[in-house]
């Protein structure tokens, strides 16, 4: 038994050696021994991304209508700033192409802010959205592009609640598109409004995507000594098919066999996410529409990307729109860290992205513990180490329990070997 507990405290001992170790080397600006490799650069030295890829089609191929990557287009990068955000948006789409998290550092280098969207030689990920015809019959203003930026504040001011940046359209297959995106105080949610007039002489029937695409780069880590690596990529819920994850290797496989994913196909419900450690973003639309759901791959040359690039979009149709008709959608794009509460306000089910891994049993409570001690407290630190303390009190009594039992085993062992002697 000595034998046993001191092996394990050694093992303990050692671990947490290689871990200090570890932490003092991101410390001193060292990589992590535990970090995944580097994501494979450029394919062409100091070549900048290109065109984003088009909308998701699904797993079989692209919708008949969609846009098709095109050759780099010049465009107008817009920075907007607010107490909890910074986001580049591109007048290319008018989409996020870049997305910093103010209040939470980076875990590799504390000096620098979490960066969820990107659009960078070794890193894309990207938030898309634009219109398609849903018979096919040519273009509509999409993510390809170039739109005007209306003037106006770049920068929440002091006191306001929201600042908002808008993008006008010129005219594409007889439709001319607005797109606003609001940006709130204190809040990873961006307000999203598409206003479309019909300027033509005839009745169309646009469909609306709200689309998701990144590298399949693996976020967090991903050797085994560092524990379990939490879940990246795709994600889904409707009220009939609940929580789905959709793996890079789903979307691979499907490809690869020719054959459709299984997931809910359409709903007049539901939200599809990009999920990563501790963070991820999601669209949001939480009126009962009919809507589709869409995961496929695009590879880097059509892309016009150096890396293939995974997609989730959801697709909404917006019924037929007389000429001289206007209409107005509002959806909500979430990017931001994975807190349970604020995720369970926003939409059904959007609390399940926070992946606790194969210790969910356990790390659940817990963490809903520490979230009612951070309530109290009011800081982080002292959640932990009041978490700590009432863990230590726990175990404490279950230990005294144990030690009597075994002091009380050590009590009659000599009277039990005295039995056996007889």
């Amino acid at each position: 038994m000595n034998d046993m507990r001191r092996t394990i405290l050694w093992v303990v001992f050692s671990v947490s050696l290689v871990l200090l170790w570890d932490a003092w080397n991101k410390h001193n600006g060292q990589p992590s021994m535990f970090s995944p490799a580097p994501a494979r650069t450029a394919a062409a030295a100091g070549s900048a991304p290109g065109a984003a890829p088009a909308v998701a089609g699904g797993v079989q191929g692209a919708t008949p209508g969609l846009p098709a990557a095109a050759a780099p287009v010049a465009s107008e990068k817009v920075t907007i700033e607010t107490d909890v955000l910074r986001a580049t948006l591109d007048s290319k789409g008018g989409d996020l192409v870049r997305l910093e998290l103010l209040k939470h550092a980076d875990l590799a280098d504390a000096k620098k802010q979490v960066l969820l969207f990107d659009q960078s030689a070794t890193r894309v990920y990207l938030a898309q959205t634009g219109l398609y015809n849903a018979n096919g019959a040519g273009a509509l203003p999409n993510h390809l592009t170039v739109m005007s930026v209306v003037p106006g504040e770049r920068k929440l001011a002091e006191g306001a609640k929201s600042v908002s940046i808008s993008f006008e359209s010129p005219e594409v297959g007889g439709v001319k598109l607005v797109k606003t995106l609001t940006f709130n105080r204190g809040e990873y949610t961006v307000g999203i409004s598409h206003t479309l007039k019909n300027v033509s002489g005839a009745a169309i029937s646009p469909k609306l995507y709200l689309q998701l695409a990144r590298d399949g780069r693996i976020e967090g880590n991903t050797n085994m000594l560092a524990g379990p690596t939490a879940y990246t990529g795709p994600a889904m819920y409707t009220d009939g098919g609940k929580f789905r994850k959709v793996e890079f290797a789903d979307i691979d496989k499907a490809l690869k066999n020719n054959a459709p994913i299984d997931h809910d196909k359409s709903a007049d419900n539901g939200w599809v996410a990009m999920v990563q450690h501790y963070f991820a973003s999601t669209w949001i639309v939480n009126a009962k529409e009919a809507r589709e759901f869409r995961f496929d791959r695009i590879d880097a040359d059509a892309a016009n990307f150096n890396q293939p690039l995974y997609r989730t979009a959801m697709v909404l149709p917006l019924g037929e729109l007389a000429p001289g008709a206007e209409r107005k959608h509002e959806a909500v794009l979430f990017a931001g860290p994975q807190e349970g509460k604020k995720l369970e306000g926003l939409a059904p089910g959007l609390e399940l992205v926070k992946d606790y891994g194969m210790l969910t049993i356990l790390s659940k409570p817990l963490f809903w513990l520490l979230d009612k001690l951070h309530g109290l407290i009011g800081n982080w630190g002292w959640a932990i180490v009041a978490l700590v303390v009432l863990l230590k009190i726990a175990f404490y009594w279950l230990n005294a329990s144990a030690y009597r039992s075994m002091a009380k085993m050590k009590a009659i062992n000599p009277k039990v070997q005295e039995l056996r002697e007889r």
